[in-house]
């Protein structure tokens, strides 16, 4: 029972890590939370099932349609509620009180062309069923353990042996000694916002094939629990966010299993404010830029 629990807090962990990620990516280069992050993560999900339903294809579809949609609507949050607002040099907290509005306006739009009410993903994509020893594994859960390990694994590599992976270190580090050794700092800055907001798009996928549903609302949550995940692994830290999204993936599940499932949201944060009390930067530390 334990290890079946176990599996499926790490199964769920791993989309709250692609989340994390993407928040801890952002915040590392820009020193900013996006707050729309999670809005994200739901037009991802929603434009994906779509493409689905419009094909009839399975995850091959979904996953790299999402992962475009979500990079795509998260460069344009960039270019139209942060980067002009960054400009202009103003409060500090400018910009992350945009990423707010444009996180409404982008739940209001996804209510008005997709509906407010709760969908699945189609009767193709349900899950096959394989029963190892005292474990049940379904072909669901295989697809998002082998996706957001597999993602995790090459955003590493990409972090820590790419020219690119390297500029956006270098970027976090100080824009003005990227610039002057002529890292073209804003296009890494779109990058980095692409990459984000197409793990969180994949996210999306995965949590929707997790729980069978998607909702306009559903980026709020998932928003929350991202950017804790995020606080409890560390700012700025990739690793943290990586860990962070499993630790609340585990309590969640373990907590639903063995507790109450009324309260899985309330024992994650107990979790996390404990973790933050014993170690206010968060399990790796907080360094407020990108750690490879």
């Amino acid at each position: 029972m334990l290890l079946q629990q176990v599996l499926n807090g790490v199964m769920l962990g791993g989309a709250y890590a692609l989340i994390a990620i993407g928040y801890t990516l952002v915040f590392g280069v820009l020193h900013l939370v996006h707050l729309a992050h999670g809005e994200v993560f739901m037009v991802g999900a929603f434009i994906a099932l779509q493409m689905v339903l419009l094909t009839g294809g399975g995850v091959a579809v979904a996953l790299p349609v999402a992962a475009l949609a979500g990079a795509l609507v998260g460069v344009l949050v960039y270019l139209v509620a942060i980067k002009p607002i960054r400009s202009r040099k103003g409060h500090y907290l400018a910009p992350m009180i945009s990423t707010i509005g444009a996180g409404l306006v982008l739940q209001e739009v996804a209510t008005r062309v997709f509906g407010g009410e709760q969908v699945g993903f189609p009767v193709q994509m349900e899950a096959q069923v394989w029963h190892l020893g005292p474990v049940t594994l379904t072909s669901v859960q295989l697809v998002i353990l082998t996706v957001s390990i597999g993602l995790m694994f090459a955003l590493h590599l990409f972090v820590t042996m790419t020219r690119v992976g390297m500029a956006m270190r270098a970027t976090a580090e100080s824009m003005v000694i990227s610039n002057t050794l002529g890292i073209r700092s804003d296009r890494i800055i779109i990058l980095t916002f692409a990459i984000a907001s197409a793990l969180a798009g994949i996210a999306g996928v995965l949590v929707g094939m997790s729980f069978n549903s998607i909702s306009p609302y559903m980026g709020v949550d998932m928003g929350i629990k991202g950017l804790a995940a995020m606080l409890l692994g560390g700012l700025g830290n990739v690793y943290g966010a990586m860990i962070g999204g499993l630790v609340i993936g585990l309590v969640e599940v373990v907590s639903v299993a063995y507790l109450s499932s009324s309260y899985r949201d309330a024992f994650a944060f107990i979790v996390i404010i404990a973790v933050l009390l014993l170690r206010p930067r968060g399990i790796f530390g907080s360094t407020a830029h990108v750690e490879g």
